[in-house]
């Protein structure tokens, strides 16, 4: 057993010049090590991995509570979108992370470390064809703290989807459920 290539990337909370197409393409073709570190050096090597040995590749994106792993997985699927030469080229990772707000809305909650925590795992899983293109793409969502939906740490919430649920429980289509403020419904779960 090996372990691959490891980069240690920090989210600077800003947006920085170092994403764009013209940094991809200067990564496109490159050797791991001829340039500086960098998310795109990563998926570059998986992606000549794949064609070279024609076996699939893993990129594990990790990190804490606000590290940046969503906008990691998200260049690393322009990168492969780009240098692919996909059809749909340009909105590839948009068309994968379409699913984003409901899997947060579902899946992200307030903790005293963070005011939008993702409580959540996921894979995904991009599929080439024989001319190494994108065709398509498939994400699981795993819920990593079910107990969250019956009990909350001090200073911490319920999942996001709770709240907006409470907050439009005067809509006609959610009076069935019988909501009522958020804190009320809250105390049935404790």
């Amino acid at each position: 057993l090996a372990v691959g290539i490891i980069l240690v990337a920090i989210n600077p909370y800003k947006e920085l010049p170092i994403y764009g197409d013209a940094i991809i393409h200067a990564y496109s073709g490159q050797n791991m090590g001829d340039m500086d570190p960098h998310i795109f050096a990563v998926a570059e090597e998986a992606y000549k991995q794949m064609a070279r040995n024609n076996k699939n590749q893993s990129i594990i994106v990790s990190g804490e509570s606000g590290a940046g792993k969503t906008v990691s997985a998200r260049y690393t699927m322009r990168y492969f979108a780009t240098v692919s030469k996909s059809s749909n080229n340009a909105h590839v990772e948009d068309k994968v992370l379409a699913s984003n707000p409901i899997t947060e809305a579902v899946g992200n909650a307030k903790t005293t470390r963070n005011d939008n925590s993702s409580r959540f795992g996921k894979y995904t899983e991009i599929s080439f064809d024989q001319s190494y293109q994108i065709i398509g793409a498939n994400m699981r969502t795993y819920l990593l703290e079910k107990s969250r939906v019956v009990f909350q740490s001090e200073n911490e919430r319920n999942y996001h989807i709770f709240y907006q649920l409470c907050a439009s429980a005067m809509q006609p289509e959610y009076e069935h459920l019988k909501l009522g403020r958020s804190q009320e419904n809250n105390l049935l779960f404790t």
